[in-house]
């Protein structure tokens, strides 16, 4: 269960669990409205805020949001460029998107991502399942380092959205 009691930073604190042979479950709690969330989530200004690392050089940064839309992020960290792309498969603002998403380092390895928000006493709980067509993609997708970027990604989503909302970002 999710600590709904509001605190002053919640950085590191996602979860990540594996529900199935082919899922990856991440939950992660924020002290602000879901739609501040997802409008951090889905806007490409705020997007370049927060996803990958502070080293991170943009590229692409494209978001056509809505059903059959597509997106993509291109950046480049220590001369290495890494993509991904998806399409938008359902929409409902602020609770839910699922899109998919490809890894362009491995394209066959197409995911499907539903992130729902939850929002309850002026905390937001965002659940991202990740389901990928077999065992040995989801083992890849785990042991590739996920979660320690995705830690990452989601604390400067935390300040990202801090700032939104008019409270000072984490230090």
């Amino acid at each position: 269960m999710t600590n709904n009691k509001i605190v002053s930073t919640r950085h590191g604190s996602a979860v990540v669990t594996l529900p199935s042979d082919t899922e990856i479950l991440i939950t992660r709690a924020f002290d602000y409205p879901a739609e501040l969330i997802f409008k951090a989530w889905t806007t490409p200004e705020l997007v370049k805020r927060w996803w990958g690392f502070p080293t991170s050089e943009w590229l692409v940064c494209e978001v056509d949001l809505r059903v059959g839309g597509r997106w993509r992020y291109v950046i480049r960290d220590q001369d290495m460029e890494v993509g991904f792309h998806g399409e938008f498969r359902e929409i409902d603002r602020p609770r839910r998107v699922v899109s998919t998403e490809v890894y362009e380092g491995f394209p066959d390895g197409e995911a499907l991502n539903t992130v729902t928000l939850e929002e309850v006493g002026g905390v937001t709980t965002m659940r991202t399942l990740v389901q990928h067509s077999c065992k040995e993609h989801r083992d890849a997708h785990i042991n590739s380092g996920m979660e320690s970027g995705m830690q990452v990604s989601y604390n400067r989503l935390e300040d990202v959205v801090a700032g939104l909302h008019g409270a000072p970002a984490a230090a």
